[in-house]
Parts: structure tokens; sequence; C-alpha cells
């Protein structure tokens, strides 16, 4: 089991990009692959990951491995995940210098641009709309691209601050939901 939680994050650390947001349904598929938690349980460590401080694809590593294995899971799936970003900084460091001017290097940062952002958006729609608590056209949807509108809104229309904004949010949800 430790062996297969490290196996795979490691895997998912190495081949993905975007941050964490954009690693979800790529945890997704692994955790449903492996039959480690279900669709609810996972959806509440995404929550979780996404609240704690630090990044959002490790702290979802680190409690998929808790809920899995305990304490050794943890340490596996969070090494795992870690692990190929430190190695690959480490070598693309060594040799980043000297080619990141050649337009084959620019080039493919640009071409991975769309594909993380519709791996965000894939996301944001996937844990954005609760299937198992409401249906896809609700009030509890409605509220929820309300909040999101006013987000975009107070953030390039009014430069709010991520904080002030989290904080607002936050109170409109409890008007919303509660």
């Amino acid at each position: 089991m430790l062996w297969s939680l490290f196996v795979s994050f490691f895997k998912i650390g190495l081949m993905s990009f975007g941050g964490g947001y954009a690693m979800v349904p790529i945890i997704q598929h692994e955790v449903e692959a492996n039959g480690w938690l279900s669709a609810a349980a996972f959806a509440e460590t995404v929550s979780l990951a996404g609240m704690a401080p630090g990044p959002m694809a490790t702290n979802c590593a680190t409690l998929v491995g808790l809920k899995t294995a305990g304490l050794p899971g943890a340490i596996a799936s969070t090494g795992g995940m870690v692990l190929p970003s430190l190695l690959v900084v480490v070598t693309i460091a060594a040799f980043f210098f000297k080619f990141h001017r050649h337009t084959w290097v620019r080039a493919s940062f640009y071409g991975l641009r769309p594909v993380v952002t519709g791996l965000i958006l894939y996301a944001a729609l996937r844990f954005g709309v609760v299937e198992a608590v409401s249906p896809l056209w609700s009030w509890h949807t409605f509220g929820s691209i309300l909040i999101a509108g006013g987000v975009i809104v107070g953030i390039l229309k009014y430069k709010m601050h991520p904080a002030a904004i989290l904080a607002l949010s936050g109170l409109v949800g409890i008007a919303f939901f509660s």
C-alpha cells in the first residue's frame, strides 16, 4: 500500500503542470483507479487541502495518504509528490540557463497555458457544483455562480485584496446557504 501511494503520487508529481487545482483531476483518477477513497471522501479531501496553508496538490496527497494508510501513508504520498519536483527543478536549473532563449523552449511554455487553464476549469466545475448535494441547476448552483461572479468583479474591477474577497465570500455564503 505504501509503495503504491508513493509510486502513484511520484507519477502525478512528475507529469503534472499548472499547480494544485490543475492536478486535482489526475489525483482523482489515481484515487478512483486504486479505490483508496469514495467520491465524497475525495471531495472532502480536496476541500480540506484547499483550505490548508501550503501547496494544494501536496496537501491533497498528504490527506489521501493519511486517510488511506495513516501517518506512514501520508509520508509516502507526500514524499512521492514532492520528490519529482525537487529532481526536476535541480535538473532544469542546471540546463535552463543555457537553453532559455531558444524558440522551442518559449513555445512549449506558451503551449502549456491552455492545458493548465482547461484543467483548472474542469476542477472548478467538478468541485464547484456538488452533484451529490443538489442537482446541476438549483439555487445552490445559482448562489455559487453569483459568489464566483462577485469574486471576479471584486478582483478585476475594484482591485480588492484576496483576504477581503475570502472574508466577504464567506459572509455571503453564510447568508445565502444557511
